[in-house]
């Protein structure tokens, strides 16, 4: 029987009021050695290596197919499709400079894949809720803690992470000031918006980093 756990959503997702959701405790990863074994005892006549054929046959069909803009559906399994984002060459989508009409020059960044999304198969979901039952693993619901330093405290840390690294990542705030992410991302949008916090933003999405205003070009 699988456990959960009931969390309290952070500050700023729950729109003011506590909401709790169950998060599922894990034991083990099974590896790629592990489910082959496991499909192999399932299937009963089917080698290992037909299993490994399968599966090299479908990476090599995801590859060659979902960078051309097309999702990959398996019936019973999902759909699975690509997320884009913006590379590392360029710090933002517009540049500064002005081009000979004093019009702002637009400077794209390269597009590159930053990830796959799965979205499973409605049966698929059913099946696993029918084998599904589950239980709760701890009494008391877990709390996101409340940063213990005070806004300047917060913002003089922030500072000597971009002092020492030359950037900070939100990843760098949230572990310095002892706030969750969604968190430590909105704290950092209240003092970005506060004129003498010294600090700006350079990017955007997964590569926003956070840099001192002086260092802006």
């Amino acid at each position: 029987m699988a456990k959960y756990i009931l969390k309290e959503m952070a500050e700023g997702m729950a729109d003011g009021h506590k909401t709790l959701y169950p998060k599922m405790q894990t034991y083990s990863l099974h590896d790629y050695e592990t489910v082959i074994e496991h499909m192999r005892d399932y299937a009963g006549s089917i080698s290992d290596g037909m299993i490994r054929a399968v599966f090299d046959a479908l990476v090599s069909v995801m590859k060659s197919w979902m960078p051309m803009g097309h999702n990959i559906k398996i019936d019973g399994l999902g759909v699975f499709s690509l997320t884009l984002g913006f590379g590392e060459s360029s710090p933002s989508e517009k540049a500064e400079s002005k081009n000979a009409d004093g019009e702002p020059k637009t400077k794209y960044r390269q597009v590159c894949i930053k990830g796959i999304n799965f979205k499973p198969d409605p049966k698929l979901l059913q099946a696993l809720n029918k084998e599904a039952t589950f239980e709760r693993g701890e009494a008391n619901v877990q709390v996101p803690q409340n940063t213990k330093f005070s806004r300047e405290e917060r913002i003089a840390r922030a500072k000597a992470i971009i002092e020492k690294n030359g950037f900070m990542t939100l990843y760098d705030y949230a572990n310095a000031t002892y706030q969750s992410r969604s968190v430590a991302s909105k704290d950092l949008r209240q003092i970005v918006a506060d004129p003498n916090s010294g600090i700006t933003t350079r990017g955007s999405h997964s590569h926003k980093v956070w840099i001192a205003k002086n260092e802006v070009v």
